[in-house]
């Protein structure tokens, strides 16, 4: 998280304060406040109403799915009509299947252990001083994000099993389906009792009201940004309120000299072709020399096959055969994270010109080595620095669900306090609790 100075709980938000109304402004603080109420009711919330929540919620979103496609519908034409990219609108697109997968990770939440009240730590001082940290909510988290309306679901349930209340700013490519999403989910937590305000939408106030989201400091106590590199660094740069940064997904296949090439021909195909448009999905494949000829043909016919076009260096663009769409590579391409049919391909002498390459380029995200060598291996994950490191396994893992964590709410690529996936545990920050009988310092 970005550094904080102290806050004035009592310092006076609105906008009459700086002597210019603004209606956004207002109105996002007027949002932050409700929000504030609902976590206080939140926070003595037992697990089994939580749990009972993330259940009435699942059930709500099936039961209202065709009110839910008719509104994602309106907003996939409007993003054709604007000339959407097809890895954008495969990320807003909804179905009945996605809808029913979303409601299952809703399902899954529930049963995972509630991080609320966990005891990190805890001694019994000389003096008799008993000491407890325990997990407690933030309190109310905001969310920026694009084009994505599964995370409009993801962050409401993990903001709720882990106390917190949540705002979300989604987008205007997403705007009908988060709308109609958030009237569900507010409409199902009312009918259990709890405050509809615990997830709560601006996106009715456009880019003003995600400026009003970034400055309500001391309203909001975390913003999560989500989606492409302009969004995130905007979000970083501009925030008064803490940010948990997430990263864009540069992210490296490299096939060592060792390396099981049918297996690793796998790796590299579901790391780049499963999915394009998501953060995990690889940018960039490093083939060691020794291996290239053998490798890089076959390779490059598997991708061409899936529609790939492949940015190579000189070395492998020599081994390209013919008929694969390919163009030479620039050092734009190194940095260049497509989310689309694309893929940068580089031939590296040896482990360290592949670590070094990682070196330079990576967003920190998650890389990964297809090698049968141990001491190859040792090395790769001791000396690249990303969120997650693969060895002989897909990029695409890197994933709350796929890592047993339920939905995330992002992935973090920094290093203070949230690293990877952010699941249950990285939404929460812990309180001291000291028992005493009397004790007073000397």
């Amino acid at each position: 998280m970005t550094p904080s100075a102290p806050v004035d709980q009592n310092a006076d938000h609105s906008s009459a304060a700086v002597g210019q109304p603004d209606p956004a402004q207002d109105a996002v603080l007027a949002v932050a406040r409700r929000a504030q109420s609902a976590a206080r009711v939140l926070a003595t919330a037992t697990r089994s109403a939580k749990d009972a929540a993330l259940h009435a919620l699942a059930d709500a979103l099936v039961a209202q799915s065709g009110r839910i496609l008719d509104a994602n519908a309106e907003d996939l034409a409007r993003g054709r009509e604007s000339g959407t990219s097809p890895a954008l609108l495969d990320r807003l697109a909804l179905s009945t299947e996605r809808i029913g997968a979303i409601a299952d990770a809703l399902r899954e939440l529930a049963g995972l252990p509630d991080p609320v009240g966990e005891v990190v730590r805890g001694s019994t001082l000389p003096n008799g001083l008993r000491l407890r940290q325990v997990r407690v909510p933030m309190g109310v988290v905001g969310m920026i994000y694009e084009a994505r309306p599964n995370v409009t679901v993801d962050a409401a349930g993990l903001a709720l099993k882990s106390g917190n209340a949540v705002i979300l700013r989604g987008g205007s490519a997403a705007a009908r389906s988060n709308e109609v999403i958030v009237e569900v989910l507010g409409t199902a937590l009312a009918g259990l009792g709890l405050p509809g305000d615990l997830v709560q939408s601006i996106d009715a106030w456009g880019r003003p009201g995600a400026v009003a989201l970034m400055r309500a400091r001391g309203l909001v106590d975390v913003l999560v940004p989500r989606g492409g590199a302009d969004l995130i660094q905007t979000v970083v740069r501009e925030s008064l309120v803490p940010v948990i940064e997430t990263g864009v997904g540069n992210c490296h296949v490299f096939v060592d000299a060792s390396a099981d090439l049918d297996q690793a021909l796998a790796i590299v195909l579901n790391s780049k072709t499963q999915r394009l448009g998501t953060c995990n999905t690889a940018e960039t494949l490093l083939v060691h020399r020794s291996v290239a000829e053998a490798f890089v043909p076959v390779v490059a016919a598997a991708l061409g096959d899936a529609g790939v076009t492949l940015h190579a260096d000189a070395a492998a663009l020599a081994l390209v055969p013919a008929g694969v769409t390919s163009v030479p590579a620039t050092e734009v391409d190194w940095a260049t994270e497509y989310l689309s049919a694309d893929l940068a391909v580089r031939v590296v002498d040896d482990l360290d010109e592949a670590i070094e390459h990682i070196r330079t380029w990576t967003s920190g995200h998650t890389e990964a080595i297809c090698t049968r060598d141990l001491i190859s291996s040792e090395r790769f994950v001791a000396e690249v620095d990303a969120a997650a490191v693969m060895v002989n396994a897909s990029t695409r893992f890197t994933d709350g669900g796929q890592f047993g964590l339920g939905a995330e709410i992002g992935i973090s690529t920094q290093k203070l306090h949230a690293r990877g996936p952010m699941g249950l545990a990285e939404l929460t920050t812990t309180k001291w609790i000291v028992h005493g009988d009397g004790q007073i310092r000397s």
